[in-house]
């Protein structure tokens, strides 16, 4: 087994979901940009773009992550998602600093307008967790919680990675340590605890749905820089 293919417990929710959308997951998950990132050939101009639209993905994460905290099975639950808000938040100070260091400068971060690839997948990721539960809304957020923590397994696996001056190299770092690590572990075990306690191989057709077109809208986010890179 592939390190990245462990994420959750075999029979659980999760590894269920993913195998699910297999092709979906791994255009997703090994994207040319994914692979561009690992050799080092991905355009500057891509980056940048990348850069400023999570920025702007993270503020709606944020917005998603408030929603969990009032859909949340327990008082446990709401504490821990409470806390993921404030570290998020912070993120996006964090995020303005490295934008800099990538010549983005704040004013242009906060200038520029949500993408329609940004827009289509923070809203319906939202859109989940309004009219479904808990376990709705964490399936739309788990693919980019763990599919990042896959994504940088997969870099660091590569054997096309560029090891020596890759100008990408923190980034791939930063997904790739162990707290990110853990963070997608815990973020793949409580799809499966939940799948246990809010009967998710009953509702297994539904949530499968939402994990797969989550799967193509982190497809898209990825494309965009691309696009942005050859316009």
């Amino acid at each position: 087994m592939s390190p990245w293919e462990d994420f959750g417990r075999e029979g659980g929710l999760f590894r269920r979901l993913r195998a699910d959308a297999a092709a979906d997951w791994q255009a997703y998950t090994w994207h040319e940009f994914c692979r561009r990132l690992s050799d080092g050939s991905l355009p500057l101009v891509a980056f940048q773009d990348f850069l400023i639209q999570d920025y702007l993905f993270l503020i709606q994460f944020a917005r998603a992550k408030a929603l969990a905290v009032f859909k949340a099975e327990s008082l446990e639950a709401m504490r821990e998602k409470t806390a993921s808000i404030s570290a998020i938040l912070a993120e996006t100070t964090m995020h303005l600093t490295y934008c800099a260091e990538w010549g983005i400068p704040e004013a242009k971060v906060r200038a520029t307008p949500e993408s329609a690839e940004t827009v289509s997948y923070t809203r319906y990721v939202i859109d989940r967790g309004l009219a479904g539960d808990i376990l709705d809304l964490e399936v739309a957020l788990a693919p980019c919680t763990v599919g990042y923590g896959e994504v940088a397994l997969r870099i660091l696996a590569d054997p096309a990675r560029k090891l020596q001056g890759n100008p990408y190299q923190s980034w791939i770092e930063a997904y790739g340590s162990d707290s990110y690590q853990k963070l997608a572990r815990e973020a793949a075990a409580r799809i499966d605890a939940l799948g246990e306690s809010h009967g998710g191989h009953a509702r297994f057709p539904m949530l499968t749905a939402t994990f797969g077109e989550a799967a193509r809208l982190e497809q898209r986010f990825w494309q965009q820089g691309l696009d942005a890179a050859a316009s």
